[in-house]
Parts: C-alpha cells; sequence; structure tokens
C-alpha cells in the first residue's frame, strides 16, 4: 500500500469535502482518503498494483475539481528548477539527455517556470544520480535544484491569496458605485438629473447599474457559477449553489423588473446592488480565508526551513580514503553517505557521528536549550545546529524516515484531522443547502400569502411594489445569510489556525481530537530548564574562600575552564573576561568564534592534562598543581575536604535558585561560583493564566530540591513542585510515570 499526497482545487465548503472524500473512497484499490478543506489537501492510502496515481487525480477532475499529486511514499517523483534553458535548442538538448538516461519512465518541462517534473524508476536510478546524469550530460549547461514540495505548495498559496484579492478589490471597485447610485446620488440634485436622463428606453441610472452588476455577476462572479455546477453535477449542493441562488435571483428579478416596464410603463423597484454587494462580501470573507491559510501554511515553512539548502559531501574511493568534498542539494542525500558539518552550520540529515566531536543544539527538536555533546558514534538529528567542532556524519535516515520530516508530517496530519465534533457539522452541512432552499421558498410562500388575504397592511410594501416582490425580498434574505455556511467551515479553520500557531511556537498538536479533549486538561507538566528558564546560565555570584584576591580566582578557574566545550564553562570565562576588561563586542567575528584564540590566551595560564569529567566538573594542572572546578561529587571523589562555612554558602545558592560550582586548587577549597538560569519574563504570566482557568501548574526538573523549591517560589508554584525519578523522551513531549508520586498540597 502506498500513501500520496494531492492538492485539491475548487473544494469551498464541507459538502465539497463529502464529495470529494465519497468519490475516492469508492475508487477501486483506495483504502483510505481524508481531504481537508482548510489545507486544499487530500492524503490517499492505496494498492498501487490496482490503482495509479493517475487515476485517482483523473477521478478528482472528472468530478470537477482541480487535482495535482504532491508526493508519494513511493519517492518516484523529483521536480527539479531547471537553469540554462533558454530557447527552443536546449529544451530539445535537455528531453535528449532524459530519454537517454536509464530508469526514466516519463517527463514534463515546463518552460515558463523553467520546473522539470520527472517519473523514474527507484530500483534503476536514484534522483541524485538523475540529477548529476542530466547535469554532466549537458556538459555544466543546466544547472538543476530540487523543487520542495513543501515550498511549492506555499506558492501556490500565495498566488491563491493574490488571485482572491483581485477579485475583492475588483468586486468591490464595482460594486461601490452601484451603491452610492441608489443610496447616495438621488440626494444630489445635479447627480440625479443626469440618472434619471431617459437614454432609450431606460434612464440613465438604470443602464450604468445593469452594466456595472453584470460585470461583478458573470465576471468576477464567475467562480460561483463554475462551482455550483460542478456540485450539482456530483449530486451535492454547496456554499456555491446558494450564492448563485441568491445573487442571481436577485440579478435576474431587477433585469425583469427593468424589461417589465419598459414594456408596460408600470416600474418597480430594481435590486441590482444587493446581487453586487453580496458576492464582494463572499469575496471578502474568501480572501481572509485565504490569509488565515496563508499564515497556517508559514508553520510548514518554517519547519521546512530548519533544514540545510544544501549538504557537504565527502568523496571516498573505493578503498573507503577521502579523495575530496563537494557540494550536493540536501534533498539529493542518500543512506550511507558521509556529510561533513562545519561549526555553526545546520545538521544536513540523521545519522551518527563517524569523526570529530562537538556540542549540537538540539532544542529544535527536544526542546532543551542545553547543547548536547556529540562524539563518534552519537546519533544526530537533521536540522539541529553544531556549535562548535567540525564533525563527520553518516547518514542514516532521510526523506520521509528523517525526525524533521515526521514533524512536517505529524502537523500536516494533525492539520487535515477531523475534530469528533466536525463529523456533526459534517452531517448537518450535508443537509444545509437544501434545508435553507426549502425554507426560504416557505419564506416566500408565507409573505406572498400573507399579503394576498391581508395579513400585513400594504403600507409594509415599498413603492411601485408588490406582495410578489415583497416577499421575493425576504426569500432573497434567508439565502443570503446562510451563504457563508460557517458550520461547516468553522471546525475544520480554527483547527488550522490553531495547528499552525501552536508549530510556530514549538508545540505540536496532533489534531482535532486533541484540541477537542483539551478543555479536559486539569494539569500542565512544564520542564523547568529552558521552559520556565531561559537556559542561558550566567555566573551571578563569585565567592573567594583562600587568600587569593578575585582576579587571581577567577583567573585560575577560567584557565580551567577554557578547555571545555560545556555551556557553565563559557558562561565562567565569559564571566572572568568581563572582570578582566576584555570588551568582547571590540573582537572581530573571527575572533570570538575562535575558541583558543590570541587574545583569550594572552591573559589565561597554560593548562596541563586537562580532562573533562561528565556530570561532575572539569580537572587539570596549573604549575603543576592540580586543579578541580565542578559539584560536590567531584570533589569528594577527588579526596578534598569541603569545609562546612563553604557547604552552607553553596546550600544558601541553592536555596536561592542558583547552582554553585566549586573550585579546589592544590586540593584546597578556594572558592565558589554561583551559576543562575534567570527565568522568562513571561513565566509567571502564563502560570498565574492556568491557575485562573482551573489548570495546575507542575514543574518538572532534575534538579536538586532546594534549586527546585526556589525557583517553584520564584514563579509562585508553592504547591506543584514535582520531581521525577524516570522520564522517558518522545519526540518532543514527555512521558511521565512517576512524576505525580510527590506532590506538596
Amino acid at each position: 500500500m502506498l500513501v500520496g499526497q494531492f492538492t485539491i482545487g475548487g473544494m469551498t465548503c464541507a459538502a465539497c469535502v463529502n464529495s470529494v472524500e465519497g468519490i475516492l473512497r469508492n475508487l477501486p484499490g483506495v483504502k483510505r482518503a481524508v481531504v481537508a478543506l482548510a489545507t486544499s489537501l487530500g492524503e490517499v492510502e492505496y494498492d498501487h498494483t490496482v490503482i495509479s496515481k493517475d487515476d485517482i487525480v483523473n477521478a478528482i477532475e472528472d468530478a470537477g475539481f482541480e487535482a495535482s499529486l504532491v508526493q508519494s511514499s513511493e519517492q518516484d517523483k523529483i521536480i527539479l528548477g531547471v537553469a540554462g534553458v533558454f530557447n527552443e535548442l536546449d529544451v530539445q538538448l535537455l528531453e535528449g539527455i532524459l530519454s537517454s538516461l536509464k530508469g526514466v519512465r516519463q517527463f514534463r518541462f515546463d518552460t515558463t517556470s523553467g520546473e522539470l517534473e520527472v517519473l523514474f524508476d527507484p530500483e534503476l536510478v536514484s534522483s541524485r544520480a538523475l540529477v548529476d546524469g542530466i547535469e554532466g550530460g549537458s556538459n555544466g549547461k543546466f544547472k538543476l535544484h530540487v523543487m520542495n514540495p513543501y515550498a511549492r505548495m506555499t506558492t501556490k498559496d500565495v498566488g491563491e491569496t493574490s488571485n482572491m484579492f483581485q477579485l475583492f478589490r475588483s468586486s468591490l471597485f464595482l460594486s461601490i458605485p452601484v451603491f452610492l447610485i441608489r443610496v447616495v446620488c438621488p440626494h444630489i440634485p445635479l447627480l440625479d438629473v443626469f440618472l434619471l436622463w431617459r437614454c432609450g428606453p431606460f434612464s440613465m441610472g438604470d443602464w450604468l447599474k445593469w452594466a456595472l452588476v453584470s460585470v461583478v455577476q458573470f465576471v468576477v462572479g464567475k467562480r460561483f457559477y463554475i462551482a455550483a455546477g460542478r456540485a450539482l453535477r456530483n449530486g451535492s449542493t454547496n456554499m456555491d449553489v446558494l450564492v448563485a441562488l441568491g445573487t442571481s435571483a436577485s440579478y435576474f428579478y431587477s433585469v425583469g423588473a427593468l424589461l417589465y416596464g419598459a414594456v408596460t410603463g408600470f416600474w418597480s423597484p430594481t435590486y441590482f446592488e444587493t446581487s453586487a454587494m453580496l458576492i464582494t462580501f463572499v469575496l471578502m470573507g474568501k480572501y481572509l480565508e485565504c490569509l488565515a491559510k496563508g499564515k497556517t501554511s508559514d508553520a510548514i515553512k518554517k519547519l521546512v526551513e530548519l533544514a540545510p539548502a544544501t549538504a557537504s559531501l565527502v568523496v571516498k574511493d573505493k578503498g573507503g580514503n577521502i579523495i575530496g568534498e563537494r557540494e550536493i542539494d540536501a534533498l539529493l542525500i542518500q543512506p550511507g553517505d558521509t556529510l561533513k558539518v562545519l561549526p555553526g552550520a545546520k545538521l544536513p540529515a540523521d545519522g551518527v557521528v563517524i569523526w570529530g566531536s562537538s556540542y549540537v543544539n538540539e532544542s529544535m527538536v527536544t526542546g532543551e536549550s542545553a547543547p548536547v555533546l556529540k562524539e563518534v558514534d552519537s546519533p544526530v538529528i537533521g536540522g539541529t545546529i553544531n556549535l562548535h567542532g567540525a564533525l563527520h556524519i553518516k547518514a542514516t535516515k532521510v526523506g520521509s524516515e528523517a525526525v524533521l520530516s515526521q514533524i512536517i508530517s505529524l502537523v500536516e496530519t494533525a492539520q487535515m484531522s477531523k475534530a469528533p465534533i466536525q463529523k456533526f457539522a459534517d452531517f448537518v452541512a450535508s443537509i444545509f443547502v437544501p434545508t435553507v432552499v426549502t425554507l426560504a421558498l416557505f419564506t416566500l410562500l408565507g409573505w406572498y400569502v400573507g399579503g394576498v388575504v391581508g395579513a400585513y397592511p400594504e403600507q409594509w410594501l415599498p413603492e411601485n411594489g408588490n406582495y410578489f416582490v415583497f416577499a421575493l425580498m425576504f426569500s432573497i434574505s434567508v439565502v443570503v445569510i446562510a451563504c457563508p455556511c460557517a458550520l461547516g467551515l468553522a471546525t475544520p479553520t480554527a483547527i488550522m489556525v490553531a495547528t499552525g500557531v501552536g508549530a510556530n511556537n514549538g508545540v505540536l498538536i496532533k489534531g482535532g481530537d486533541a484540541l477537542e479533549r483539551a478543555q479536559k486538561v486539569k494539569y500542565v507538566i512544564f520542564d523547568k530548564t529552558g521552559t520556565l528558564t531561559q537556559g542561558k546560565a550566567k555566573v551571578t555570584t563569585a565567592k573567594v574562600f583562600s587568600r587569593m584576591d578575585r582576579g587571581e580566582f577567577l583567573m585560575l578557574v577560567a584557565s580551567a575552564e577554557a578547555s571545555s566545550e560545556h555551556p557553565l564553562a563559557k558562561a565562567i570565562v565569559e564571566y572572568a573576561r568581563h572582570f578582566h576588561f576584555f570588551d568582547e563586542n571590540s573582537l572581530t567575528e573571527d575572533a570570538q568564534n575562535s575558541s583558543k584564540g590570541s587574545i583569550i590566551s594572552a591573559w589565561l595560564l597554560d593548562v596541563a592534562e586537562f580532562s573533562a569529567m561528565p556530570g561532575r566538573g572539569i580537572q587539570c594542572f596549573i604549575d603543576g598543581k592540580r586543579v578541580l572546578v565542578g559539584n560536590r561529587k567531584l570533589l569528594m571523589e577527588s579526596g578534598v575536604t569541603i569545609p562546612s562555612h563553604v557547604e552552607n554558602f553553596v546550600v544558601d545558592l541553592e536555596e536561592s535558585a542558583k547552582t554553585g560550582i566549586l573550585a579546589a586548587y592544590d586540593d584546597n577549597v578556594i572558592g565558589v561560583l554561583g551559576v543562575a538560569d534567570p527565568l522568562k519574563r513571561e513565566a509567571v504570566v502564563v502560570l498565574e493564566g492556568l491557575e485562573k482557568m482551573g489548570v495546575r501548574p507542575v514543574m518538572v526538573t532534575g534538579d536538586n530540591w532546594r534549586t527546585a523549591q526556589a525557583v517553584a517560589r520564584e514563579v509562585c508554584m508553592h504547591k506543584y513542585i514535582c520531581m521525577c525519578t524516570r522520564i522517558c523522551i518522545i519526540g518532543m513531549g514527555f512521558l511521565l510515570k512517576d512524576c505525580l508520586s510527590d506532590f506538596n498540597h
């Protein structure tokens, strides 16, 4: 079974979605079909031995909708941007190269956009070999890059929004004069005389209104007639049927009133402005809807942009020896490729480190702000940022298997999901239009019969009006008010916007079902570091417990920590540098990025036998004497006694939400540094807001109890401190197994 994703154009309401889903589910070989109105996407799981992607597209188009394949799990299609094609000879050269390549099934080149769509057999040729074959066959004349399907969808959304704005602007530009002719001009004598001037069988005002509204009705509003015809052809009704019905009734009645007046001399009032203004307001709603869709698609666009566009491929000979490097498109990376990642660059793919060591910022995936040390055999995630040393990684997961692709897929699935309440909304939407039309007919009949039998006074009728025209206006009003079909549109739009906003803020929502159940949430669990706090360690206290002066103490500790890549070490070195009046802002960028720069070494002491001890601290030798910088465990394991007054000072630091770092020189404690991770400014406001909503905030931290309690006091979370003994990280969330076992209520 394969899963294909298709863009579907022409859907306007829930009734269209139900129609397309019904068509797809009735196709042979289709196991599952889900269509989302908000994203104009359809996801179809099908048996490729029974039905092809082209058959699915044709079925959708036969129903009157627009359709095209976005991507498939078969990964046998690639869309390339081609540079270097300038004339027909270049096109023929490109087609000749493609025809000679093994594994190419079919291709299509769009000379206008410069996009090349290629279907190929992945068992015979890879996407990278395909690109290399085209570029090599043209002797470098053509330059190709892979078109990201998500970027193409974003471009399409922008084009749809722009087109809808043009329609709305045109309709508004033509409707305002019609409105002014009806409401304002009769009160301006000069204009009123001009509009009443007889020109043939009609007045000038009637000619102008008829001409302007005809353009709005049949040129600007053509899309409503097309969509309504498509729906009726499929045996369904939708919002466009209501719009076409309401505006047509108003327009054709007005035309009929004019013609009847020209023949009989009995002039009834016309309602051209009703038709024009209705189409204008509906188009405005459509434009606002497109804007909401565009903002939501930005969430996926930002996720896509997390991955680098290119990667540095390490080229090896048959013996495995490195013979060079080449830059390739990141979408052409294959499992097993060796990739070079420089400091400050994003990792281009999921894989494992095979050479080098560095700290990597994985906050975009894990939410943990502290960089993670990566050494040989350490797993890495594509899209994360390499902070310091160069790395060679072996790609293991690419394409849809990569973590970032799975996150994007999760956001897409969430936007396409249907909340349980939407099932009821879809049912109502399926009978909505027939119900509205029936009510409109009853309204017409009721007001007309009521007028004939004298149920209301004749003075209610408009000037030169009759009971039928009076009843018709009420009937049109029923249809007009029902036109937006908000019931079927509100739920999917709300889900789309909510999941998009969540993704922009680092929160992945699994779909409408999760949103609907969110009202029952009683507890919200926060990680401390990087969530409630800024995740940026800063030295706030430096206490010397020896005969050294403060400057000597900081120089000694900074010299020991300068060789460490740990974030706390960098905070200590930064603090010492500022103490010695070194202005970092005056340094060049190269000097700032160099861990062994001349300016750093100019004031730091020489260090020998440096070693990092994970989870405890560092050890080195300066002037032949051992230096230890770390926590209590490091000093105790090294046989260094911690005096009681030093221990008391460390306890005070921890109770004030700071981490105490002890320093020992020649096996004697010489001082303590207090490192704090400041709270985010909005933390208290968020927690107070949750408590007002009846939701209890819980803090989870691996820190000691004193620091946890101190942070809880700062954020006014005195009763809900939680210490976890086992935390399983799954994606970007936490599965908390034992965290609620120790509440302080």
